[in-house]
C-alpha cells in the first residue's frame, strides 16, 4: 500500500512539474519549416505575390501570418508562372509560434483555397532557404497528342492534334543536355543577369491514358536552375520539331548563338507541372 501511495505521490509531482516547466525557447525565437505544397495552376497568377492578384505565395503569406500572428515571409524554391503546375513545390517559412508539424500543415489547409494543399511540414536547420538550398528542378511538360482531349486533361496537359514525330523529338533534345546559355529559350525581359544553365537530364515519354482512349507525351527536364518560360520555350521547339516544321539541328545553332528560331513558339502554361525539388 505505501509502494502504492509513494508511486501515485511521484506521478503527481512530475505532472505539476511538467506543467510548471517553461520552454527552453528564447522569447522571439522562430523554427524553421520546410512545406512540400502541390497546387492547380489554373486559377493563380504564378507563385510570386503581385498586389491584390491571387498567388500562391500570397495565399500561403496571409495563411501563416494569421497563424504566427504576425508577418512571415514564405520563401519558395522557385516561381512558377501563371498556369503553371506543383506537384513537389517547396517552401520554407520562420514560425515563432510553437506549433508542431502536423498541426501547423492543418492550420495553413484550413485557410487557403482548396486548389492548393500543403502535404507535409517538417522542421529544417536555420540555415535551410527553400530556393538557395536547392540543387536540382524537375519539371514536366505533358501533351495530349490526338484529335480530342478529355476533360480530366484539358487543365494540366496541352492538346496537339497535329501528329508528332517522337523520334526526332528525342534526337533533338538531346543538344538540351549540359550547360547552356539558354537566352534563346527563356523569357526576353528578366531580372536574372546569367542565364547559363545546366540541363542534367531530359527524356521524352509515351505512355497510354485510359481518360485519353490513347496516349499522352510526357517531357522531362532536370536541371540546377530554370530561367522564366524555359521548360516551356523548350518544350514549343521540341513540338515544333515533332511537326516537322523544325530540323533537329537548329536547337543546336540556337543554343550556339543566341537567336530562337521563329517556329520555336513557347508552349501554353497549362501543360507545365514542377515534380520535385531535389536537397542534400
Amino acid at each position: 500500500m505505501r509502494r502504492l501511495v509513494a508511486a501515485l505521490a511521484y506521478l503527481l509531482a512530475v505532472r505539476r512539474a511538467n506543467k510548471a516547466a517553461t520552454s527552453c525557447r528564447t522569447p522571439g525565437s522562430s523554427v524553421n519549416y520546410k512545406l512540400l505544397i502541390q497546387y492547380d495552376g489554373t486559377d493563380f497568377h504564378g507563385w510570386q505575390i503581385q498586389g491584390e492578384l491571387r498567388t500562391v505565395q500570397g495565399e500561403l503569406t496571409q495563411a501563416l501570418s494569421l497563424i504566427d500572428g504576425r508577418s512571415v515571409n514564405v520563401h519558395g524554391s522557385g516561381r512558377t508562372d501563371a498556369g503553371v503546375h506543383a506537384q513537389g513545390q517547396v517552401a520554407s517559412v520562420r514560425i515563432e509560434r510553437e506549433i508542431s508539424p502536423g498541426k501547423l500543415r492543418a492550420a495553413i489547409n484550413a485557410n487557403i483555397g482548396r486548389d492548393v494543399r500543403v502535404m507535409s511540414v517538417e522542421t529544417v536547420p536555420d540555415n535551410f532557404h527553400a530556393r538557395y538550398s536547392a540543387l536540382e528542378k524537375t519539371y514536366v511538360y505533358r501533351i495530349v497528342n490526338g484529335p480530342v482531349v478529355s476533360p480530366f486533361w484539358w487543365r494540366y496537359a496541352h492538346h496537339e492534334a497535329r501528329e508528332l514525330d517522337l523520334q526526332n523529338m528525342r534526337q533533338a533534345a538531346e543538344s538540351y543536355c549540359g550547360e547552356h546559355d539558354w537566352t534563346p529559350f527563356s523569357a526576353a525581359q528578366s531580372d536574372v543577369e546569367d542565364r547559363v544553365r545546366t540541363v542534367t537530364q531530359i527524356g521524352i515519354s509515351e505512355r497510354p491514358d485510359e481518360y485519353l482512349g490513347g496516349s499522352l507525351i510526357e517531357i522531362r527536364v532536370s536541371a540546377n536552375g530554370f530561367l522564366r518560360y524555359m521548360v516551356r520555350a523548350m518544350a514549343g521547339a521540341l513540338m515544333a520539331v515533332g511537326r516537322g516544321e523544325l530540323d533537329r539541328a537548329e536547337i543546336h545553332v540556337a543554343l550556339e548563338t543566341g537567336a530562337r528560331p521563329p517556329a520555336a513558339v513557347t508552349a501554353p502554361p497549362c501543360g507545365l507541372t514542377l515534380l520535385s525539388v531535389r536537397y542534400q
